[in-house]
């Protein structure tokens, strides 16, 4: 794939650092995510898809060739076909971000005419997790952010409700704007909101948590029990693969559909020579999304 544009994630720069247990043999080229055009195919892969333009994702994962680069080559599977009219830069925007999202919000079976919470709506996991519960007729959808910046990305997003998960009454702004407890919990700090998230659970709620925090959460367990809610823990990385596959035709079905867009997502661009000054943005925590453009 000669690729147009290449995604950063926080776990691209963890592995740099040596913090993934994913050690690197000889070289690596970086970034698990992208977009370009299929510039040939080896064996087994139709060669009618040489020039079609693709998303890809989990590139640099297991094999040495990321998209960090002019050229990356991935397995067939791993290059989706972009739907016409959507951006390269969006489709490098998808990976692990949309498919991680996926991953949180159906595993747990569809979300039509639930109510969903998406804890940190403005980052890029937050941002598609919003659109993909609309996608899939979510009866709500709510955002927690930390001020109004964030709060008026992840309204652009397509958040029907946002609340300032600061506010002493947070959980009970959560529980107004949605008529009741939530459905689904999709989290980024399991450690910092459990507290918020069994206050608007109702027997059943899922909450799922994507992101490890510095220090490890200590689990109030009868509060859990009592609770009756389901915790659900996932790193994408092994997440089964027609899971995978699946997230990646249904992300593929909301770009078709325009469901899935950058509205909402800040988007930060450098220059293949300038990649490790956009690692060093991811690693300060810089909003929205970075992107390396190779030409």
């Amino acid at each position: 794939v000669r690729v147009q544009a290449s995604g950063i994630n926080p776990t691209d720069v963890k592995t740099r650092g040596g913090l993934t247990p994913r050690p690197i043999d000889g070289f690596q080229i970086p970034h698990l995510d992208g977009a370009g055009v299929i510039d040939a195919v080896g064996p087994g892969v139709p060669e009618e898809r040489v020039g079609q333009a693709v998303w890809v994702w989990m590139a640099a994962f297991g094999q040495r060739w990321g998209t960090a680069a002019q050229w990356t080559v991935v397995p067939g599977r791993q290059a989706v076909p972009l739907p016409a009219g959507v951006s390269p830069e969006l489709g490098a925007s998808l990976g692990v971000p949309a498919m991680t999202a996926h991953r949180g919000l159906f595993a747990d079976g569809p979300v039509d005419g639930q109510a969903v919470l998406v804890a940190g709506g403005a980052g890029a996991v937050g941002h598609f997790s919003v659109q993909l519960a609309n996608w899939g007729h979510a009866a709500q959808v709510l955002a927690t952010v930390s001020g109004p910046a964030k709060g008026q990305l992840a309204k652009e997003a397509g958040a029907a409700d946002v609340i300032n998960y600061r506010d002493a009454d947070a959980a009970g702004q959560i529980r107004s704007a949605a008529g009741g407890p939530v459905d689904r919990i999709i989290e980024v700090a399991l450690g910092a909101n459990l507290e918020m998230d069994l206050a608007v659970s109702r027997p059943g709620t899922v909450v799922v948590g994507y992101a490890a925090e510095p220090t490890d959460p200590v689990l109030p367990v009868r509060a859990c029990m009592t609770a009756n809610i389901v915790l659900r823990f996932m790193l994408l990385y092994r997440v089964p693969a027609a899971a995978m596959d699946q997230a990646a035709t249904d992300v593929s079905v909301a770009l078709s559909t325009g469901a899935l867009t950058l509205s909402g997502l800040p988007v930060h661009r450098f220059a293949l020579d300038e990649i490790a000054t956009a690692q060093d943005a991811v690693d300060r925590g810089i909003g929205g999304k970075v992107l390396v453009i190779p030409d």
